[in-house]
Formats: C-alpha cells, sequence, structure tokens
C-alpha cells in the first residue's frame, strides 16, 4: 500500500506507517534539516532490506566527529543508495506556488516506479496557529497567519489523487480556533470533496508510549468506501520514564558521551516500545551546557519533585536565583521529566531552547535532557539518525508524532483499508 507524506518534518508519523509495510511514494517538507533526517532513514530501510545495515552503522558513528568528516561519511553512505530512494523526499515548501511542480514530481515518481495509485495520505501542517499557546500569545490571536489556511493545500492533494483514506493530525486546539468556526470549514471541505471525516483526540500515553501528548487525529474515507475511524486498543502502563533512560550513560552538564556503548542491557521496556535492539550504537547523547544559577534551580527542582512529587513554581525560588520580571505567568518554567511516572509532560519544540522544562529526574547528573533521551521519550528507535545541530535535532523531536503512537494507527490501516 502506498503513501503521500505530506508537512512531513522528521518522519514520526510516516515511521508508523514504514513499520507497518506501507510504501512511501514521497515525502514533502521544507526544512532541509528535517529533509535530510528523512533521507538517512530512508536510506536505512534500503540497506536493512538488503542486509546491509553494517554501512549505516559505520555512517552513525561518524556521529562525534568534524563537519568534514560526517560529510564524507554521508557521501560514503548515499554511494551505495539508489538515486530513487532519496528521492523520494521533496524539499519544498507546501504552496499554491509550488502545488503543480510538487503534483509533477509525485507524478514521475508514480509513472518511474509503476504505482497505480495513492492508497492514504497522512500529515499534519505546522500547528503553531491552531495552538492555544500561539493564539494567546499572538496580538491577533494569529488569525492572520497564513498557516490557518495550510489545510486547503493539503485537501489539493486529495483531489489530486483520490486516496481510500487520510490522515490529519494536528493539536487540540484546531477544534476551538476562531471559536470552532475553522474546524467546521475543515471539515465541511473535506466532505464536499468526497470523504466522510470524524476527528478524534488521542493522548499517546493512552497508547503506550510514556509521554502525555494530546492531539487531534482527523481521519477521512473516500464516501464509496465501507470504513470506521481506527479504534485503536488502549495500552495498560507497565513501565515507567526511568525505563528508558536507565541504559544511557550518566551524564554531567556540558559532558558528552563520545563511545558508542550502552551502561545496560536492552531491556524488556525498550525492547516492546521498539526503541532500542541489541546491537543498536548510540548516537546523539551531549549534554548541554548550564549556568551555575541554572544548575542550582534544576538541584531545587528534581530535589522537590523527587522527595514531594511537588513542581516549583518560579516564585518558590530564592530571590537570587530569579532573573525574570514575570512572577504573574509561566511559573512553571523549570520543570522535571517525572522519572518514577508512567509518562513524561509533552515534549515540544521549545525543548531547543534552553532545556529548562525538561530537567533530568537523576539529581546526581542534573542537567537537562540530551538529543536521544527526548527522542526516547518520543518513542523514537535509537537507530533513528538526526541531522543538523543540536538545536535542529531538538525542533525535529519537538515537533514530531511519536512513532509508536503512528505504528498503531498504521496497523489498524493496514488490516482494515
Amino acid at each position: 500500500m502506498n503513501f503521500l507524506d505530506l508537512f512531513a518534518g522528521a518522519g514520526g508519523l510516516s515511521e508508523g506507517f514504514l513499520r507497518a509495510g506501507f510504501n512511501a511514494v514521497a515525502h514533502i517538507e521544507l526544512n532541509k534539516d528535517a529533509c535530510k533526517t528523512l533521507e538517512t532513514r530512508a536510506a536505512y530501510y534500503y540497506l536493512k532490506e538488503n542486509n546491509m545495515l553494517d554501512i549505516y552503522r559505520e555512517y552513525q558513528r561518524s556521529y562525534n566527529k568534524s563537519e568534514k568528516i560526517r560529510d564524507e561519511e554521508r557521501t560514503k553512505l548515499f554511494n551505495n543508495i539508489p538515486k530513487d530512494i532519496t528521492e523520494s523526499v521533496i524539499n519544498r515548501e507546501i504552496s499554491k506556488e509550488s502545488l503543480h511542480e510538487i503534483f509533477d514530481i509525485i507524478d514521475k515518481r508514480m509513472l518511474i516506479n509503476n504505482i497505480g495509485e495513492i492508497d492514504i495520505i497522512i500529515g499534519g501542517p505546522p500547528c503553531q496557529a491552531y495552538s492555544l499557546v500561539g493564539r494567546a500569545r499572538d496580538k491577533n490571536g494569529m488569525k492572520d497567519d497564513a498557516r490557518n489556511f495550510l489545510y486547503k493545500l493539503y485537501i489539493q492533494f486529495l483531489i489530486k489523487y483520490r486516496p481510500k483514506a487520510f490522515v490529519f493530525e494536528n493539536v487540540p486546539g484546531i477544534l476551538t480556533a476562531f471559536e470552532g468556526k475553522l474546524f467546521k470549514n475543515i471539515k465541511s471541505y473535506m466532505k464536499r470533496v468526497g470523504y466522510n471525516v470524524e476527528a478524534h483526540k488521542i493522548d499517546a500515553k493512552d497508547v503506550g508510549v510514556l509521554q502525555s501528548r494530546k492531539r487531534v487525529i482527523i481521519v477521512g474515507w473516500r464516501k464509496d468506501l465501507q470504513f470506521f475511524y481506527p479504534a485503536l486498543e488502549s495500552a495498560k502502563a507497565k513501565y515507567v520514564v526511568n525505563d528508558i533512560l536507565e541504559d544511557l550513560p550518566k551524564l554531567k552538564s556540558g559532558q558528552g558521551y563520545k563511545g558508542f556503548n550502552y551502561i545496560k542491557d536492552v531491556n524488556r521496556c525498550l525492547l516492546e516500545s521498539n526503541i532500542r535492539v541489541e546491537d543498536d550504537i548510540l548516537t546523539h547523547h551531549i549534554a548541554r551546557t548550564n549556568s551555575k544559577r541554572d544548575l542550582e534551580i534544576y538541584k531545587i527542582a528534581v530535589n522537590k519533585w523527587n522527595v514531594d512529587k511537588v513542581r516549583i513554581k518560579y516564585t518558590d525560588l530564592p530571590k537570587h536565583l530569579r532573573t525574570h520580571k514575570n512572577v504573574t505567568s509561566f511559573l512553571d518554567r523549570f520543570k522535571v521529566v517525572a522519572g518514577n511516572e508512567n509518562y513524561s509532560h509533552t515534549i515540544v519544540a521549545h525543548i531547543s531552547k534552553d532545556g529548562h522544562h525538561y530537567i533530568h529526574p537523576d539529581i546526581r547528573q542534573n542537567r537537562s535532557l540530551t538529543v536521544r533521551e527526548a527522542a526516547r521519550i518520543q518513542s523514537f528507535p535509537d537507530d533513528y539518525f538526526f541531522e543538523g545541530s543540536r538545536t535542529s535535532n531538538f525542533v525535529q523531536i519537538g515537533n514530531a508524532v511519536p512513532p509508536l503512537m503512528s505504528e498503531k494507527l498504521a496497523w489498524w490501516f493496514r488490516r482494515n483499508l
């Protein structure tokens, strides 16, 4: 079965569909680093299918090397990958101006690969314009943001390719934006072009992800098909967040792990979540540097959480540690990841800024999360290689759909579509 991946990001949503055996005709994404991540993931799947993962592992080992060496190793990697594989990633902005160019690229790919139809379209436009936080921060409530209308471009793909079904993922705020009128318009438009439409709120923690991440999943299916909204089986919480962190080398603020080995064998939680297998190697595990003041605050916050199960408020801090003038809002700006609970709070792209909202639960390490730790909480596997700077990695992870969540959705479509 074939799918198109729109507004693809780093590939969290498509990862689930690839695991379920779907074929990616194309991923369309604007961000260059995210596109490089998608290309690397496409290379991984090609090499895995052809029993050549040793080539991929060699590329992973270039992670701690200089930019020059990494570029050389990337060239070596893609010398083993057919051009058609990497060309599935289309680095374009989806806009009125680019729409027909993108259609042409997809059509050519379908012709060359003898693909008769697109079975499903997945993706979700950038959510900032729909989010409650975004609307609260903007003086016009994001009413003038062009991203409000990207759904119209998504629907153009439905009109062009007439897939059996589609998955449109976004934040819960999409249901209430502009007093609910926006969602009403989206649903009405989708129905007019020939689809039955349902939208449900899903929390990632209810399907096995060790993170509370509430999303709206809009599913549509062609009116000529007998179909219904996916019934995802709830997963009982068996593990805590520390279970996906315990095998990683211990780091202090500013330390980087230059090796590729773990300090413990893979546990059942990691295996069942498809996060790690026995022969994985570790990358992206470098702690950013924090100031002495921040580290003092981190210790207070971690101790308060681990001992009393209480989140510290900014106004609770000693005066000499308070440097922000705003003491009426965003009082939880320093937040500890709940290592001893069944799920973490939501990983968002803001983690790229300073990490204060994602403090490691181990007081002995006293730092914010690394890229790999954030990726694990999002349920990305350790063999998922994020391209670009550390800041870019955090943004890619924070904007992604948890692969474990998308895989549950994908398998349902695989069995019922």
